[in-house]
């Protein structure tokens, strides 16, 4: 009773203690009080009801529009609202990813009534959890028989039979992507043999196919013609997949990573079979000279990642170089064997004039190649050097002296001065990025030095210890299979990363503290650092 007369008694103190104001804005304060309205006492939700809702004038069409704009944590709400945005909602999101463990089966009828027009769907399963299985796939395929995209996720219940009766009814699959899953290659050619549309197929550790008597061989099926990607991951018996990639005649990207296997031969084949190839990525993979040499027979070769492929040497670059002269994108991860170098490297400067792109990991060009490189690419705009020995401040000077078009400059490990970083700034116009990591040698002063020189430039500095290479150009470039670290609990991890982005501490020191996080004692230190940077 007490809330409701202060409440009540709000109107009468503003009259009394501002009766000097005017008349008209003493009479406007019961209109705008929540409490009364036309002269009555009026609850919230009738204020609220008698406001007129200007969006049912609205059609559908431009509600879901709306809809679509916005995150999927907005969706959730707008949802909420009412009947007419829940139903108008669920039929305009055409993405969802759910949580595919075996207590989906009871959820699905229900879900996809709401969600009638979902095009895109990801199906993620928990490692240790037990997966949906085949009746929940073809009760999804019969509910979404639109679906465009599908992702498969340690869904280790599947089995060739329900993955047959799915490519039946979804004929209109135009990208799968599945990883850890337990079909094999029956249910693969069930979706070459019916999906005629699929342009992308990314498949990781299907374990269905590691026995080699009981594999059959994956051709390409009616999906012969419109496959345009395949990338292949962690596959034990990954050359099964061979006819699929000589199959595909208008195949533009491949993608091979830690598969098992000798590769040169199918390599041999590539060319004739797949005149049309632009990108290969190959990763930790067993081919040599003689493959590559193979792909250089692809003339329209645009982008080439070598990753950990300890056999290629100089030798076979050059003939890549000299063949591809197309080539844009080019990404060597030498894995410090000093099997390609300058020799290389020159080839790539003589015969490829377009090169825009060039990441060197654990590979060391001397100031010979990397001047050429400088003068005769001449729209080098984003150049990586990580783990070289050689490249010091003359190499840095040189490119800085040379590379005209250059935009974006990464330096991690090398033994760079801040002799080097000075140079860059009076060469590259046209930087607009520098990065410098775990290059010991360069001090913030340098770093100082090039930002006041250069105020456009956006220069990023990590002076930390040189650690062990590892880097990988899998997917981007990000390491996807290097160094494990261990987990670290996730209300400790979130509070050291909350911690970290509010008060701007540096990495180290969150790490630090990471190591106390079993005791509780992150926690209790990042609530008094904060409340100390909060009272001063």
């Amino acid at each position: 009773m007490g809330q409701a007369a202060s409440a009540a008694a709000i109107p009468c103190r503003r009259q009394t203690s501002h009766s000097h104001r005017s008349t008209s804005k003493s009479r406007s304060t019961p209109f705008i009080s929540p409490m009364l309205f036309n002269g009555r006492h009026e609850s919230p939700n009738e204020a609220i009801q008698s406001v007129p809702d200007y969006t049912s004038e609205l059609p559908d069409e431009c509600l879901a529009c709306i809809f679509q704009s916005l995150n999927s944590a907005d969706r959730n709400r707008c949802s909420l609202v009412c009947r007419r945005w829940l139903q108008v909602e669920g039929q305009s999101r055409h993405r969802i990813s759910l949580n595919a463990q075996s207590d989906l089966l009871l959820l699905i009828p229900s879900l996809f009534t709401r969600f009638d027009s979902v095009t895109k769907l990801a199906l993620k399963c928990d490692r240790r959890s037990v997966s949906i299985g085949d009746e929940a796939l073809v009760i999804i395929s019969q509910r979404c028989p639109n679906l465009t995209r599908l992702k498969l996720r340690a869904c280790r219940e599947l089995t060739d039979a329900g993955m047959e009766v799915f490519a039946k009814n979804c004929r209109g699959l135009k990208k799968l992507s599945c990883g850890s899953c337990t079909f094999g290659a029956r249910g693969m050619n069930a979706l070459l043999n019916h999906c005629a549309s699929i342009e992308e197929l990314s498949i990781k550790r299907l374990r269905g196919t590691t026995d080699v008597a009981s594999v059959e061989s994956i051709g390409p099926g009616v999906a012969a013609s419109s496959l345009k990607t395949i990338c292949l991951k962690e596959l034990y018996n990954g050359q099964f997949f061979g006819p699929l990639i000589l199959g595909s005649k208008n195949l533009r990207t491949l993608k091979i990573f830690r598969c098992s296997g000798d590769w040169d031969r199918l390599f041999q084949l590539l060319a004739d079979r797949v005149p049309n190839i632009v990108e290969v990525h190959l990763e930790r993979l067993q081919t040599s000279d003689v493959g590559l040499e193979a792909i250089s027979n692809c003339s329209g070769l645009e982008v080439l990642h070598l990753v950990k492929t300890p056999e290629c040497t100089d030798l076979g670059l050059t003939a890549v170089a000299e063949q591809c002269r197309l080539l844009r994108k080019l990404h060597i991860d030498g894995w410090k064997t000093n099997r390609i170098g300058d020799e290389g490297l020159i080839a790539v400067a003589k015969y490829c004039p377009y090169l825009q792109e060039l990441v060197l990991i654990g590979v060391n060009p001397t100031n010979a190649s990397l001047e050429m490189l400088a003068s005769n690419c001449l729209n080098l705009e984003r150049l990586a050097l990580c783990g070289s020995e050689t490249v010091g401040d003359v190499e840095i000077s040189c490119i800085a002296a040379k590379c005209l078009a250059l935009k974006k400059l990464c330096i991690k490990s090398c033994p760079v001065s801040d002799h080097g970083i000075k140079a860059l700034a009076a060469g590259c116009p046209n930087l607009l990025k520098v990065k410098v990591k775990k290059c010991s040698s360069v001090t913030s002063e340098g770093a100082d030095w090039l930002r006041l020189f250069r105020e456009s430039l956006a220069v990023n500095l990590d002076a930390g210890e040189t650690d062990h290479q590892d880097a990988s150009a899998s997917d981007g470039g990000a390491q996807e299979n290097g160094l494990e670290i261990p987990s670290i609990p996730s209300q400790a991890a979130a509070s050291a990363n909350n911690a970290s982005s509010s008060t701007g501490r540096s990495s180290p020191f969150t790490s630090w503290l990471g190591l106390f996080s079993g005791k509780s004692y992150v926690a209790c230190t990042l609530r008094k650092l904060s409340g100390g940077n909060r009272s001063s």
